[in-house]
């Protein structure tokens, strides 16, 4: 079973694209009732050149800037080549301008690596691709499987990574590997706090993005700004406290013959965390059989049994292909999706509609206003981030 994985330049992605820097919103009105909001154009390269308004090896942003070009125009070819050459735990962070290719490799940002930035040089995710073809169970060259964070093309552990117009993505086909059951192909983890993605695009099938943490006792906060991540089940999964604000969420079809085809999201809350996953002003949609897909279903890793996974989607546009009746279901047998932390204020949409009240629990007003873009991220502005990262002075 499988859905075809179109080639990376032809998949369906999100047009809309990052705002500039100085006019982040992170309070935008809700898209009128019954149609998916509209997504302003993606910004032009700006001056010619392999890294465009970014400067070049010649003329850096900043003097923390390195500048990768699979062509070698730049100061590496490769993605992992220039995160291993910036310095451990520096005092100020370090900006990755990568030219337009697709980066055929494995990356890991460490713990180490804080502050890191990776900004795609043309404006466009769909130019800069970092792709690889994992799965859980590929087997490894020196014995064993992967598992599900191995299989990721990208992993970010470090604190405050900053990613401007980059395409994540892991291109594993089940219909590729019919021998192969564990089917889980991670486009890109991210553990650390305070990571922002910005008019960036995140291509799978099963468990395309794990929004997660370092541990348990950890509430990392990670904040994805008009992007789009697409896959078939749990394709956004881990116990972040994520906040996807404007994004589009794409479910893809598949070649089964049972519903649902698979879920959105399968958060893993720890149970001590206010603030798990957070979907405000998206729209949820994909070429789908009408009421193929559920909304959500709770995790609760061997890792951590006393998980309460969170999840909270509001004024958001949903399209046909969610099941209205049945948007939640139980993941693992002793715990219930009723038990977790799942919750709907003012979404609209043929797939928000609520022909069962109590499969969809809805927030007052008042439970609403505790529930935001503010509450979850707290102090932290991603703005200010992205203007470090640029080499400016946040406004």
């Amino acid at each position: 079973m499988s859905s075809p994985f179109r080639p990376l330049g032809r998949r369906q992605v999100l047009t809309g694209a990052a705002a500039a820097v100085a006019g982040l919103a992170l309070t935008p009105a809700a898209a009128a009732a019954g149609t998916p909001p509209s997504r302003a154009g993606v910004p032009s390269s700006g001056p010619s050149g392999a890294f465009g308004r970014y400067g070049s090896p010649r003329r850096r942003l900043t003097e923390r800037t390195l500048y990768v070009d699979a062509a070698g125009r730049g100061d590496h070819t490769g993605v992992q080549a220039a995160v291993d050459a910036t310095p451990d735990s520096p005092a100020e962070g370090w900006t990755l301008v990568i030219a337009a290719g697709t980066y055929r490799e494995t990356v890991t940002a460490g713990r180490a690596k804080t502050g890191l930035a990776f900004v795609g040089a043309t404006g466009d995710p769909r130019d800069v691709q970092i792709v690889y073809g994992n799965a859980a169970g590929t087997a490894k060259p020196g014995g064993g499987t992967y598992g599900t964070s191995g299989s990721a093309t990208t992993t970010v552990q470090a604190d405050g990574f900053t990613a401007l117009h980059v395409t994540f993505a892991n291109d594993w086909l089940r219909a590729d590997h019919p021998e192969i059951t564990a089917t889980q192909a991670v486009a890109i983890k991210v553990m650390g706090d305070r990571s922002v993605f910005e008019g960036c695009r995140f291509l799978g099938h099963q468990d395309t993005l794990y929004a997660d943490t370092v541990n348990l006792a950890t509430f990392a906060r990670q904040y994805y700004h008009r992007c789009h991540v697409e896959g078939d089940v749990d394709f956004v999964f881990g116990r972040a406290t994520a906040v996807f604000d404007r994004c589009e969420l794409t479910m893809l079809p598949r070649d089964v013959t049972f519903r649902p085809y698979g879920f959105v999201f399968a958060p893993s809350t720890a149970a001590a965390n206010p603030h798990g996953y957070l979907a405000a002003r998206c729209t949820i949609t994909g070429a789908v059989p009408d009421a193929s897909y559920g909304l959500a279903r709770p995790w609760r890793p061997s890792s951590d049994l006393t998980a309460v996974p969170m999840l909270t989607v509001r004024e958001t546009w949903i399209g046909p292909g969610l099941d209205p009746a049945t948007p939640y279901v139980d993941m693992s047998s002793g715990y219930h999706w009723q038990d977790a932390r799942f919750a709907e204020y003012r979404d609209h949409g043929p797939g928000a509609a609520i022909p069962v009240p109590e499969n969809r629990p809805q927030l007052t007003p008042e439970q609403a206003a505790e529930r935001t873009v503010r509450t979850h991220l707290g102090d932290w502005r991603p703005v200010s981030q992205i203007s470090t990262a640029l080499g400016r002075n946040a406004d």
